[in-house]
């Protein structure tokens, strides 16, 4: 999956300016993204502080990792499955 060029940081304080009263078109034009992308951001990072999107981004990251070893775990046990149905 292709990174932000934003840190949530930087996204944050994108939402910020908009809920301080800036349109979503200037802020659009301010930070060059386009207004699919500024609504995609405020539906993950609407209504969070920094901190937050921290732990959010640390979650989104263990999950990852987790799914992968249990792919990886899945796949094992196929693998001596099939071993021990052809050894009977």
């Amino acid at each position: 999956m292709k990174r932000s060029r934003f840190s949530e940081e930087q996204i944050i304080g994108m939402l910020k300016e908009q809920e301080a009263g800036m349109s979503t078109a200037a802020v659009c034009r301010k930070h060059g993204v386009s207004s699919a992308t500024f609504y995609k951001y405020k539906a993950k990072y609407g209504g969070l502080e920094v901190s937050d999107a921290r732990r959010l981004r640390a979650l989104e990251d263990e999950n990852g990792k987790l799914k992968k070893l249990l792919a990886e775990a899945m796949l094992d046990n196929a693998i001596l499955k099939d071993v021990a149905a052809k050894k009977r």
